[in-house]
């Protein structure tokens, strides 16, 4: 048997990176996946990747604006009647870095950059959270003891920064944001068993992380920030975490903050930038 062998998911920003290697993942597993998108055409291109033909019964793409209330609420209106009327997984992992919308150090951020990256991280996920948790209060607990499991994104970024090369602000507080609110929701929620995770990657190969990883001077950086793959991690390797945190093996655990890092959070870090030496 897999390890989410009928459990209805929906992941929304799976149709690349993180996203989509973790629906790959879920499909394996058993699962029955509904997974969003921005656009009809990256929905398209996700089903593609996945299969090159058209999509099996316990596979569905859906286009939506996830910072719409009324759009989101659509969302979980063709979701729920997808996956029968339960919902036992949310994977939220869409948003966005924002510097092409002004985000940046606090002396160079502006307001729309602000507005549009706490917008599409920190707002998105709240409303994401708050449909499925509605819905979920409303489900019998089923045979493993759980109403269901909502695990959300953050970044390593909002506890340990890296100001030379990632310093931007909005994304590092929207995450935060994102980190806060999963905690307080396992907190309340925990007595209605419904669990609430985080996951907080370290900088990962997606297509969002692009520029990053095509930039020398972060490669070399990673090489000692991130020392566990001397370089970024794999999207494979955050939807092995999501996985775990999703699955019902890990019933007995909620309001977890799991770093996907290669060791970015517990390692130093050097660059010609900060000038750190090879001195213990």
């Amino acid at each position: 048997m897999g390890r989410m062998d009928g459990a209805g998911c929906l992941v929304v920003g799976g149709a690349g990176g993180i996203g989509l290697a973790s629906v790959r993942r879920f499909l394996d597993e058993g699962a029955v996946v509904v997974f969003t998108g921005k656009t009809g055409e990256e929905s398209d291109a996700a089903v593609d990747a996945l299969f090159a033909a058209d999509a099996p019964p316990n596979f569905h793409g859906f286009a939506t604006d996830a910072t719409d209330p009324e759009a989101v609420e659509q969302m979980f209106r063709w979701t729920l009647d997808r996956l029968g009327g339960r919902l036992d997984v949310l994977f939220h992992v869409a948003g966005i870095s924002g510097r092409r919308f002004g985000d940046g150090p606090l002396h160079e951020c502006s307001p729309e950059g602000w507005d549009a990256v706490m917008t599409a991280n920190a707002r998105s996920t709240f409303l994401t959270n708050r449909a499925a948790v509605r819905r979920m209060l409303s489900q019998p607990i089923d045979g493993r003891g759980l109403r269901g499991t909502i695990v959300n994104t953050g970044s390593v970024l909002s506890r340990s920064p890296a100001p030379d090369y990632f310093g931007t602000i909005a994304y590092a507080a929207s995450k935060g944001a994102v980190e806060a609110m999963t905690l307080a929701a396992a907190s309340r929620y925990a007595r209605d068993r419904i669990r609430f995770h985080t996951i907080a990657p370290g900088l990962i190969e997606t297509p969002m992380a692009a520029r990053a990883c095509g930039d020398p001077a972060i490669r070399s950086y990673l090489a000692t920030k991130q020392p566990m793959a001397e370089g970024p991690g794999a999207a494979t390797d955050v939807a092995e975490a999501a996985l775990f945190l999703c699955e019902p093996a890990s019933r007995f655990t909620t309001g977890a903050v799991l770093n996907v890092d290669g060791g970015w959070s517990v390692s130093e870090g050097r660059s010609p930038l900060n000038l750190n030496s090879d001195k213990s």
